[in-house]
């Protein structure tokens, strides 16, 4: 069954660094908002008058979020339709408090919870202190706005609810506190795969 796997979760929690060694293991897709998103993102803002490397402010969620949703989305549908395992990077943070939104995504490509294996990975951190240390140390121009308002940018970093119909075996909760390891990558690939 063709799989389709969301790693969501705060700024620094290792989404991409446990996504991208499960796809090097699996020979999975791998898609990443952010990466997707971003010419166009830094095209929209620049031509707003906004900061090119804002990744994280009302105005940049109210021009880009919702078309990085749907860049990737497009993309992961297009390959789930020809058949390969999927691994999605990003907040998705309106798709998960939709009840019905996944399933009405893969309804555009004629296919259902029944025949894609749909699953969500919520990567968090032990304590606020550690998204903060690793956004720090990682030292990216689109993290600034991030560290630069740490006090409004902290409240994204609460821990979301799925509203989707998925079994409990479809969901987990996975601390990356300890960072990303051969024994992490082995847990989620058993998620995963089975």
């Amino acid at each position: 069954m063709r799989k389709l796997v969301f790693f969501v979760g705060g700024a620094g929690a290792g989404k991409t660094t446990l996504a991208k060694a499960l796809a090097k293991r699996r020979g999975a897709v791998l898609l990443d908002m952010d990466t997707l998103l971003r010419p166009a993102a830094v095209a929209l803002m620049t031509q707003a008058g906004l900061d090119p490397t804002d990744r994280d402010s009302k105005a940049y969620k109210a021009l880009c979020r919702d078309l990085g949703y749907r860049i990737t989305m497009d993309a992961a549908l297009e390959n789930i339709d020809i058949g390969n395992d999927v691994l999605v990077i990003g907040p998705f943070t309106k798709g998960i408090e939709t009840p019905r939104w996944i399933e009405q995504e893969l309804s555009s490509i004629e296919a259902s919870l029944d025949d894609v294996s749909v699953k969500v990975i919520f990567v968090s951190l032990h304590d606020e202190q550690q998204y903060y240390e690793r956004i720090r140390k990682r030292g990216s121009e689109l993290d600034r706005w991030k560290l630069d308002h740490w006090s409004e940018f902290r409240l994204s970093l609460t821990s979301k609810t799925l509203s989707w119909r998925l079994p409990a075996s479809s969901v987990l909760y996975f601390d990356n506190s300890n960072q990303a390891d051969e024994h992490a990558v082995l847990e989620l690939e058993q998620f995963v795969y089975g």
